[in-house]
């Protein structure tokens, strides 16, 4: 089998992949995915706070929905610490390898 026989074959199961992205097109992929995620934490916590001034000036009668609100909010930004852990750990590490 020849390697355009394999190529062509692995573009017709995914034509969605592209193999020729640049370092700018991943790094921007990245930032822009990074920066949504960091986004949407923040819109989560703004709900929680909302929908806890809410229930706090007696405008919310439904408590479950505070308290999903508030769990969305906390587990969002765990996981966005969590990332924050291991991107400093990967950098970390790529500081100390030797050249």
């Amino acid at each position: 089998m020849r390697v355009g026989d394999i190529q062509s074959a692995l573009n017709q199961m995914s034509p969605d992949i592209s193999t020729n992205k640049s370092a700018d097109d991943v790094t921007k992929s990245f930032e822009s995915t990074l920066n949504d995620f960091v986004h949407n934490v923040n819109d989560l916590q703004s709900s929680a706070n909302t929908a806890i001034d809410k229930m706090a000036s007696g405008q919310a009668a439904d408590v479950h929905e505070v308290m999903v609100a508030v769990e969305k909010a906390k587990v969002s930004f765990d996981l966005l610490l969590e990332i924050r852990n291991k991107m400093l750990d990967a950098y970390r590490q790529i500081m100390q390898m030797q050249m």
